[in-house]
């Protein structure tokens, strides 16, 4: 049984459920003000968060604002509606992204009296009746009670203080990958025993002073002395700017060099021994892909194993050789592509176009991965659940910060 499996989510009492469900439409009407109220009132009073903690270019283009606003909001609708799955299933990501974030208990407080103060800004003392806020402030400390139990029995099977998981780790290999993406490998300090497809958090001080953190999926199979992740420098986009640390990390890092890196969490399952396994990826997605595969290659893995990855072009296909290395030594995988533009009349096993899963056979009892951007992960999902694939099937890996916009 896993942590979140272990976790006790609480019961809302009777009547702050009714006030729950009465007031849902109306917080869920000003949702981003609400949150933008709050982030405004939380940065003006505590600035070093968005400075050490907070990634800024989430910030700047409102994502970070909308998966808080969809976090409180989906747990709230999952209290209240018997009919979804207990809500302590949804936490478990969030629990592993806190961990790695280094998040602690204390944390909990500071949000909490910025946000209430920001719904009350926002819907006025009038609508926010004492027993209203006491229904949204239990609701809230469900929610965080629940998490700060679940981080700390993280941080313990991490072997780690709370709160204490970066590690000053010395670069020992780069690579530059020909889609773009840069391969770092840092040696590990003996707290680096990884999972299947697990993440680590690398935090960088930027030229302007500002230490921010991003999260990189591991490439290493379990179990290696070492911890090998790919950075893909993220180029600016119309409103959405460059990627800051991904940009920095191409710029600057070289062998010889330390960054802080933290232990690895994240909490995507091991295939069962024995159980067909499908792994959908799209662009970088691909990276807890290949995690995957190097644990399956490790495990000897004999059932069978698809692999469906899509992208713009071969060029562009992140790990591609390694990708297909891995393919190739497993007795049982195959491996389809979909590539947007480039494809050559007789490339086997490539489609041109965004990738279609119809024709392609899935097993009955197939645990499957996937992992892209939100709009892929939106569509495949979608084709998945049209075969009828039942969703606790699919195992997600999200980069977006509206993970909870995702998997509701």
């Amino acid at each position: 049984m896993t942590t979140t499996e272990a976790a006790e989510v609480q019961e809302l009492e009777p009547g702050h459920a009714e006030i729950i469900r009465a007031t849902l439409p109306l917080v869920g009407a000003h949702v981003d003000e609400i949150t933008q109220e709050f982030y405004r009132r939380m940065f003006g009073r505590h600035p070093e968060l968005l400075r050490t903690l907070f990634n800024r270019g989430n910030q700047a283009q409102g994502s970070q604002q909308r998966a808080l606003a969809a976090s409180i909001a989906t747990f709230a609708t999952h209290l209240v509606n018997p009919d979804l799955p207990n809500p302590s299933e949804l936490l478990s990501r969030i629990g592993h992204k806190h961990a790695s974030l280094g998040v602690t208990a204390d944390q909990y407080s500071i949000v909490h009296e910025h946000l209430f103060a920001a719904i009350v800004e926002v819907l006025g003392s009038d609508t926010v009746t004492a027993e209203v806020a006491a229904a949204w402030d239990r609701v809230y400390w469900i929610m965080a009670d629940t998490l700060i139990g679940l981080e700390h029995e993280l941080y313990r099977d991490a072997g780690v203080d709370d709160g204490d998981v970066f590690r000053r780790l010395r670069v020992t290999a780069r690579e530059d990958d020909p889609s773009g993406a840069v391969l770092l490998t840092v040696r590990g300090d003996g707290n680096s025993n990884t999972g299947a497809a697990q993440y680590v958090s690398v935090g960088v001080t930027l030229p302007d002073g500002a230490r921010q953190l991003r999260q990189y999926s591991l490439l290493n199979a379990p179990g290696a002395g070492e911890l090998t992740f790919a950075v893909k420098p993220v180029d600016a986009d119309g409103p959405n700017p460059a990627g800051e640390v991904s940009n920095w990390i191409r710029s600057c890092v070289r062998v010889g060099d330390l960054l802080d890196v933290t232990v690895p969490f994240g909490d995507l399952p091991k295939p069962h021994s024995g159980a067909p396994v499908v792994l959908i990826s799209a662009g970088i997605g691909i990276t807890p892909m290949v995690g995957l595969l190097e644990y399956l290659v490790a495990q000897g893995y004999q059932a069978s194993v698809q692999v469906l990855h899509a992208d713009r072009s071969e060029d562009s296909h992140p790990l591609r050789k390694r990708h297909r290395e891995l393919v190739d030594i497993l007795p049982n995988a195959t491996l389809q592509l979909w590539y947007a533009e480039g494809v050559e009349p007789d490339s086997a096993g490539t489609r041109e176009g965004l990738m279609n899963l119809e024709g392609v056979e899935i097993a009955d009892d197939a645990e499957i991965y996937l992992c892209g951007n939100a709009g892929f992960v939106q569509a495949v999902r979608a084709q998945l659940t049209a075969r009828g694939i039942a969703p606790g099937r699919v195992h997600c890996e999200l980069f977006s910060p509206n993970d909870w916009l995702l998997d509701g």
